[in-house]
């Protein structure tokens, strides 16, 4: 059975488990590339923690007693969990920034009983692909800008999420590139021309 507890107020989390969780994901980030595909886990495993992520996610629902259907996949090499129904713009939030919170307690839950890192993908009613149209249309006119005047054009502040889409559309375009500057929680992008 899986435990979709939420740690109350009073709980605070392992200070050790998320150090071991932020450095474990940087060692990974930082690995060789051959390294880092013998590490990889196979899908089935990536299943699994969809599915633990999916059942955490469930008991979070039937707390705040929302309906809701969940989906678990694997796509992309990542887990993935969406939920869809009505009512669930408040698991949203503005801009996403409950979203971005729940993902991170889900990765956590899914940590819990793993024991290693997910990259897990956890999406509400459809706002991470209708943002990711967005943002694709926001990388596109930016990189327009950059090849009518030849000059950076700064984005506004941006969560991982979204930088990862705009950086997407910007590498696969010729004549501009871009990079993220500054510190959480006001990391930009900048799409600038090739020299």
């Amino acid at each position: 059975m899986t435990d979709t507890s939420i740690p109350s107020a009073d709980q605070s989390l392992d200070e050790e488990t998320v150090a071991s969780v932020a450095t474990e994901e940087t060692e990974e980030s930082q690995a060789e590339p051959e390294a880092a595909e013998k590490k990889a886990p196979a899908d089935s495993d990536l299943f699994r923690q969809s599915e633990i992520a999916a059942d955490y996610v469930e008991g979070l629902l039937d707390i705040l007693d929302y309906d809701g259907d969940i989906d678990e996949l694997v796509s992309g090499g990542r887990p993935v969990v969406e939920v869809v129904g009505g009512r669930l713009q408040s698991l949203v939030g503005q801009r996403g920034a409950t979203l971005e919170a729940l993902q991170e307690l889900t990765r956590l839950a899914v940590f819990r009983q793993t024991g290693s890192p997910s990259r897990l993908l956890l999406d509400v009613g459809g706002y991470r692909a209708a943002r990711r149209k967005e943002l694709a249309a926001v990388a596109k006119n930016a990189v327009e800008k950059v090849k009518e005047y030849g000059e950076p054009v700064r984005l506004e502040p941006m969560s991982a999420f979204e930088r990862k889409c705009v950086h997407d559309v910007v590498n696969a375009m010729s004549g501009v590139e871009s990079e993220s500057e500054g510190v959480e929680p006001n990391r930009r992008i900048v799409v600038r021309p090739v020299d």
